[in-house]
């Protein structure tokens, strides 16, 4: 019988393949910004029919579309931000605040 197969960090298996993991960065940070999109563009679908209140959440969260869009670029594209590491807690705070403006929507709307 033989052992575990070979793989990353078991004797006989690949090292690993550095290349990659700049792809799977540029694809997750495409996809925490397309994600990001769909949110706003359903915050601004739900929130344009209340009025006056809806419209602001939904440029609230169209802003916070384009904070994300801004943070992750050059990350997306494989180039390393000037800012140094301040993408990850931006996008973070955004995420939350998209939550508080889900919530803020559904209160408009229930009222």
């Amino acid at each position: 019988m033989t052992g575990p197969a070979a793989g990353p960090g078991r004797p006989g298996g690949p090292v690993g393949e550095p290349g990659r993991a700049v792809e799977r960065t540029q694809l997750a940070w495409r996809r925490t910004t397309l994600s990001s999109f769909v949110v706003a563009l359903l915050a601004a679908r739900l929130a344009l029919p209340v009025g006056t209140a809806g419209a602001l959440v939904a440029a609230a969260a169209l802003a916070g579309w384009i904070a994300v869009l801004v943070a992750a670029y050059p990350r997306a594209v494989g180039r390393r931000p000037a800012g140094g590491g301040r993408a990850l807690p931006l996008v973070a705070l955004l995420t939350v605040g998209h939550a508080a403006l889900g919530i803020a929507l559904v209160l408009i709307r229930l009222a």
